[in-house]
């Protein structure tokens, strides 16, 4: 019975953490894989045997690489936009990917199903709101703001990472609170459309 506990717990600490690196995948891509890869190297999280290969020298190199050169393409005007919609794509099959790395110890149908479902969505919704975001910022500042907002973002999934590695329970709880907000923003903003 105490390792029954003790392995549900395992399982639901690793669905926090995999849901706050799922999420920050919504606004930068790389710099959760990165942080997931050095916490799996130094120990600190426990790899799936499949994605053990995150915390590779090899790995590691790559994803600094791809880190540093997103992050900077982020701060260049109408850049930014078109890496935004390639983005979206690919941070879901990040997030997705992210939740399926930490989890351990589920039947494979439901370890990929609550990858799809609780990564690739909490990443979706993060990158749902960091699309809509930048669209209000290019119209309103024509794009001005955008380097700026860049450096929100990049700053926003670094926190966010940590945050999941070292509190994961906050960082879950702080996925659900904003996507809950985000989500009956765009409730309240659809049935309100058609009065108008």
């Amino acid at each position: 019975m105490h390792q029954g506990t003790a392995t549900t717990l395992q399982i639901l600490l690793s669905l926090c953490v995999g849901v706050g690196l799922s999420a920050a995948c919504g606004l930068r891509v790389f710099v959760p894989l990165l942080t997931a890869g050095l916490a799996g190297h130094f120990g600190i999280i426990h790899l799936n045997d499949s994605f053990a290969w995150m915390g590779t020298f090899p790995a590691l190199i790559a994803f600094t690489v791809a880190t540093v050169v997103e992050v900077a393409a982020f701060h260049i005007p109408w850049i930014d936009h078109f890496l935004h919609l390639i983005a979206a794509p690919v941070a879901l099959v990040a997030g997705t990917l992210l939740m399926a790395s930490v989890i351990t110890g589920l039947p494979p149908f439901l370890h990929w199903a609550l990858a799809l479902i609780a990564g690739g969505g909490a990443a979706g919704i993060f990158q749902f709101l960091s699309m809509g975001t930048r669209g209000v910022s290019t119209v309103t500042t024509a794009g001005l703001a955008n380097p700026a907002l860049g450096t929100a973002e990049s700053a926003g999934s670094v926190a966010l990472s940590v945050l999941a590695i070292l509190l994961p329970v906050v960082a879950a709880v702080a996925v659900l609170g904003i996507s809950m907000y985000a989500l009956t923003r765009v409730a309240r903003f659809f049935r309100s459309s058609p009065a108008k």
